[in-house]
C-alpha cells in the first residue's frame, strides 16, 4: 500500500448538485470498467445523498438511465444493518425503492447482505458470495471497480465505527461488527477490501460533517477515533465529493471547485 495518498475533492454548491455529481460518477466508472473488462462490480452505501443519486439514475427524464450499461453491472453493498430487507432502516430497501424497482437489473446481478440473519452468519454468507462471484482463490481479495462510501458525523465509514472490533479485522472480507454506541450489530466489508478497489469515493454533505471532515483529512492519524482514516486506497488516490457546507473547513478549492490534499503515513 502506498505511503502517500492524494485526496482529490470536488465541492458542489448544494445537496442537489452533489447527488447529480454522484450519479455522473457512477455512470462514468461503470462505463470505464465495462470498456476495460466487460463487467462492472460496484459496492454502494446507504444514506440520503446516495438515495438522491439513485433516484436520478432511475429517472427516465434524466440521461443516466440510458447511459448506464445495466446488463454489465454487478451490484454489492458496503454494509448493512441487522434488519430484514423490508425494514425501513435497511440499506437494501432504500436501494430497492429508489433504484432497483425502476432499472433493468436481474436478480442474479444484485448481491444483497442478509441483514435478517444472525450477524456472524450473514457476514460469513456474504464473504462466500464474494468468493464465488469474484471467483477468488485462497487468500485473494476482491477488486471492486468502485466503492462508494459515506461518512458519519462520528468519523465512521461503512460500518467501521470508532473503537469497535472491525477496525482491527484484516483477515476477513466481511465482518459482523458489534456497535455498542448504537446498541446493535452491523455487517460490513472490511477496510482492506475497500482499499483494494480500483476507485473509492466518499460522498459527504451537510453541516454536521464539517468539523469531522477537517479532522479526518487534515488532522493527525487516529483510526480508533476516526475510522474513515483507514480508507487509503492501494491506488494512492481517494476522491471526495462534497457540498459547500461540508467542505467549509478544507483549503478553498480552485475556480472549478477542485482541491487536492496530500497525506503521508
Amino acid at each position: 500500500m502506498s505511503s502517500k495518498l492524494t485526496v482529490e475533492y470536488f465541492v458542489e454548491p448544494d445537496s442537489a448538485s452533489l447527488a447529480r455529481r454522484a450519479a455522473e460518477q457512477f455512470v462514468e466508472k461503470v462505463q470505464q470498467a465495462v470498456a476495460a473488462r466487460g463487467l462492472a462490480r460496484i459496492a454502494i452505501s446507504g444514506g440520503s445523498t446516495p438515495k438522491a443519486a439513485f433516484q436520478l439514475l432511475a429517472n427516465p427524464a434524466e440521461p443516466f438511465l440510458s447511459a448506464m450499461p445495466w446488463d454489465k453491472l454487478q451490484l454489492y453493498w458496503v454494509d448493512e444493518r441487522t434488519v430484514p430487507p423490508t425494514d425501513a432502516d435497511s440499506n437494501y430497501r432504500m436501494t430497492k425503492e429508489s433504484l432497483l424497482d425502476h432499472v433493468p437489473l436481474k436478480p442474479e446481478q444484485i448481491h444483497r447482505m442478509e441483514g435478517e440473519l444472525e450477524p456472524e452468519v450473514a457476514a460469513a454468507r456474504y464473504e462466500s458470495e464474494l468468493r464465488n462471484s469474484f471467483r477468488l482463490e485462497g487468500a485473494e481479495t476482491p477488486t471492486f471497480d468502485l466503492v462508494a462510501l459515506g461518512m458519519g458525523d462520528d468519523g465512521h465509514t461503512a460500518s467501521l465505527f470508532p473503537h469497535t472490533d472491525a477496525i482491527h479485522e484484516m483477515g476477513k472480507l466481511v465482518t459482523a461488527n458489534h456497535v455498542p454506541q448504537k446498541d446493535t450489530w452491523r455487517i460490513t466489508l472490511t477496510w482492506p477490501v475497500i482499499n483494494q478497489a480500483r476507485s473509492v469515493f466518499f460522498l459527504i454533505g451537510g453541516a454536521d460533517k464539517t468539523e469531522r471532515l477537517k479532522e479526518v483529512f487534515l488532522g493527525p492519524r487516529d483510526v480508533e477515533t476516526l475510522p474513515s482514516q483507514l480508507i487509503w486506497p492501494a491506488s494512492g488516490i481517494l476522491t471526495l465529493f462534497l457540498d459547500k457546507v461540508a467542505a467549509a473547513l478544507l483549503p478553498a478549492p480552485d475556480a472549478e471547485g477542485r482541491g487536492i490534499l496530500e497525506r503521508v503515513r
